[in-house]
């Protein structure tokens, strides 16, 4: 990948911040060199040990990689057989540190659902030589200081030290206490790596010793007293001892480690990598980055795509494909409204995806595989080489025609923008029709109204713009696919203040043919804001639609329920209620036998009358089932023949309704039980014959008017009792009135209205509400039998 195309697009910015993430200084170096492949193979393997990275870091926190050191050259010197120094060795002990901490972190339990991913292999692969680690530990304690007991030598040449030490300072401070006036100050001090006692210049004859220093205006002498010498120079020959016991220490410590110097290369191998993957992990984390799919192809589809280096808070996300029906898009519209982080956005997210990155995007977006992106934006003027803007942008594009091919991705801002705008839109078509021919996936923004009419004269070249508000003068920052863009020049400026005879005046001196194209994009985008409200009022009206079918299906289902309960649970009574009765009788004749054996009388005929009973009770309780059995109609009904409102009974159900459908393909009808209504198949219905309905003045107006006809009608689907519990006062005097009213109309005598007791509020609502109805009689609570407190019995007048 060429460097150029690396800057203008800001890859390096996003390896920069790569690089913040990483924790080792081999991590470090890796992301800095991290530059995009062209190898599918490779890069899907990058791709997946990101993702698997990051599916690690969500479900197992984050890998600490800070300790990892280069030991290149400590290894080195291992293989010669060198002794390590303390740095050194400490050095590689951190490493060995880090990779225990991380096999550790990338093992799991076979019971823990956690797939095998890319990244086991690595982890495996680590290993930790914890044996030589903590013996290192053990006798380094740091760059400074080795441990006494890192050998039994070390251990008895620092406890003589220290007795030499003790003798050395008793000794000085009593000469220090002896000669307190002939000194400068009450000190013990070192010169020479010896301990000496500061004399002022003038008692130097009254202190017996070695002079070793003085003062630099000379009043004072730094001198070790006789009595100190010899002491001192045992402590000088233990201090040698103690340092070749330190060699020594550090040799055996070398020793131990040069077996495994292969096992140590491989470990800060695996853990530079592993501090580079999850380095990409972290980045992905921060900017909500997903994995794209990638092809060869040359498809792009990015779904929401934010341009990473843009406020996360302020940027919109941008939809752009390219690749499928097109290989061309020209995307066009008014400065500043985000052409140039289109073009960039996918130029970036192509570059950061062959990278091994994800990129900050909705899941599923793809990208293709290029060997090469090309990028011709911004400003290329040079002073030094005296070139125009529009010169330096023409050798940039000389250089991408006479290397780009059908592998490569062409992205051109203003594309021969800055100069002559017939002969800049002429070159312009011919340089895209040349990229076009070649099946160069190319994207390129312009103002030009010739390269717009090119896009949509041109098969596999499409128009796309970014969406401008005239209204707020602020541009949307939404990419439209497949709409041209539309400069807004006059509606700007307009909007600015300027005046309208000028703006009439400019418009004078348009093309006809220009100001013909630019009403038609105008029309175009009036139609497609029109479009997207009726269609985003579509999916609503769906949405709710789709509730209110679920709503209905899951009360259906309740129904049903509620109906199959309430037979098994009559069924179970029924046969409750036999089985007590043929106790009952057993017991009885039982008892009957025994008194007429008592007296004497002849037992055959009760006994016979007994068999008689529970054969009797048999046939009635095997008459019985939880299942009943749907009875046939008398005479089946001619679904021609049946009309809205002929009163029919459900056999099934063993209730009586209206018909309020007609019959579909399948014979299904819907019927209107009083509050309930279901959709019954018309095998399962019999037609009712109007002088099996009875009810009060019924037969004075059964020769009546078709109204008559239609009040019967009405009773037969009226059931005589409403239920209003579980509702609110304002619902349940909703659902009565109509209930009322349907019951009026039908004469009945009278209805009951369920209730139930509750805290009384919803019985006082509905009186309150009964008393204001004209052709109500008389309203009352039931009585003991018919609800008691929680129902009321209205009677009609």
């Amino acid at each position: 990948m060429n460097q150029k195309v690396l800057k203008t697009l800001e890859y390096n910015k996003i390896i920069t911040q790569l690089t913040g993430y990483a924790a080792s200084t081999p991590g470090k170096l890796l992301c800095q060199n991290l530059l995009p492949m062209s190898d599918y193979h490779e890069i899907v393997q990058a791709q997946t040990e990101t993702s698997d990275a990051l599916t690690r870091v969500r479900m197992k926190g984050s890998l600490s990689l800070s300790g990892v050191r280069d030991i290149r050259d400590s290894l080195k010197r291992l293989e010669i057989g060198s002794a390590l120094g303390i740095p050194e060795l400490l050095s590689i002990s951190s490493l060995l540190t880090v990779a225990a901490r991380a096999k550790a972190y990338g093992q799991h339990e076979e019971s823990e659902e956690f797939p095998d991913d890319s990244l086991d292999s690595m982890f495996r692969s680590l290993e930790p030589v914890t044996s030589v680690n903590n013996e290192i530990k053990r006798c380094i304690l740091s760059e400074e200081e080795i441990s006494d007991n890192a050998s039994p030598g070390l251990h008895k040449v620092r406890r003589s030290m220290h007795g030499i030490n003790d003798r050395i300072h008793t000794q000085l401070n009593s000469i220090l206490n002896s000669c307190r006036s002939y000194l400068q100050d009450a000190v013990i001090t070192m010169r020479d790596g010896r301990y000496c006692l500061p004399v002022k210049a003038e008692y130097k004859s009254q202190v017996n010793g070695m002079v070793h220093d003085q003062s630099s205006t000379g009043s004072t002498l730094f001198i070790e007293p006789m009595a100190v010498i010899q002491l001192n120079n045992e402590l000088r020959t233990l201090e040698i001892q103690e340092q070749k016991e330190i060699e020594a220490v550090l040799a055996d410590l070398s020793g131990q480690l040069m077996p495994y110097t292969e096992e140590l290369a491989i470990d800060l191998q695996i853990l530079t990598r592993l501090d580079f993957i999850f380095a990409k992990a972290a980045l992905s984390r921060h900017f909500k980055c997903s994995e794209p799919k990638f092809n060869t192809e040359g498809r792009i589809h990015i779904k929401d795509g934010r341009h990473p280096l843009l406020d996360p808070q302020k940027v919109v996300p941008i939809t752009v494909w390219l690749g499928t029906d097109f290989d061309l898009l020209m995307v066009t519209g008014p400065n500043t409204g985000g052409k140039t982080v289109s073009l960039k956005t996918v130029g970036l997210f192509t570059l950061m995806g062959q990278a091994g990155l994800h990129i900050p995007a909705f899941e599923g977006s793809e990208l293709a595989v290029f060997e090469e992106v090309f990028a011709d934006i911004g400003d290329e003027q040079s002073i030094e080489q005296s070139l125009s803007t529009f010169s330096a942008h023409m050798t940039n594009i000389v250089h991408i025609l006479n290397q780009a091919d059908s592998h490569s991705l062409c992205l051109f801002d203003e594309l021969c923008s800055g100069t002559d705008p017939t002969e800049g839109a002429a070159l312009a078509i011919a340089i895209l029709n040349f990229l076009h021919n070649m099946k160069c996936r190319t994207m390129a923004t312009t103002h030009y109204s010739e390269l717009k009419i090119y896009a949509l004269s041109t098969p596999g070249v499409e128009n796309a713009c970014c969406e401008f508000d005239v209204a707020t003068l602020r541009p949307t920052y939404r990419l439209l696919i497949g709409i041209p863009g539309k400069s807004n020049a006059f509606a700007i400026s307009k909007k600015l203040g300027l005046p309208d005879y000028i703006i009439d005046d400019a418009k004078t001196h348009l093309e006809s043919e220009d100001e013909t194209f630019e009403d038609v994009i105008s029309r175009l985008e009036e139609n497609r804001v029109t479009i997207e409200k009726e269609r985003a009022e579509i999916e609503s009206y769906k949405a709710e639609i789709a509730r209110l079918k679920s709503g209905l299906e899951k009360k259906e289902e309740r129904f049903d329920e509620r109906k199959d309960k309430m037979i098994r649970k009559a069924n179970e009574e029924a046969q409750q209620i036999l089985r007590e009765a043929k106790e009952t009788a057993d017991r009885t004749i039982k008892n009957i036998n025994k008194l007429a054996a008592s007296s004497g009388i002849d037992t055959k005929a009760l006994e016979a009358e007994r068999t008689k009973l529970r054969d009797s009770l048999k046939k009635v309780e095997g008459g019985l089932s939880l299942k009943q059995e749907t009875k046939k109609p008398h005479k089946a009904i001619n679904p021609k023949s049946l009309k809205l409102g002929d009163g029919v009974r459900v056999l099934s159900m063993n209730l009586n309704g209206t018909v309020s459908s007609l019959p579909d393909a399948q014979g299904n009808v819907f019927v209107q039980m009083g509050i309930l209504r279901s959709k019954v198949n018309i095998n399962d219905l019999e037609l009712l014959q109007e002088n099996s309905v009875s009810g009060p003045g019924l037969e004075s107006r059964r020769k009546g008017s078709g109204s008559s006809n239609i009040k019967m009608s009405k009773s037969f689907g009226i059931s005589p009792e409403i239920n209003v519990l579980g509702m609110t006062v304002d619902e349940a005097v909703a659902q009565l009135d109509k209930y009322l009213d349907d019951a009026y109309i039908a004469h009945l005598p009278q209805v009951r209205i369920v209730h139930g007791k509750g805290t009384g509020a919803l019985r006082a609502g509905i009186h309150k509400h009964l008393k204001r109805l004209k052709y109500i009689k008389e309203f009352h609570l039931g009585g003991f039998g018919e609800g008691d407190a929680g129902v009321t019995i209205v009677v009609f007048k």
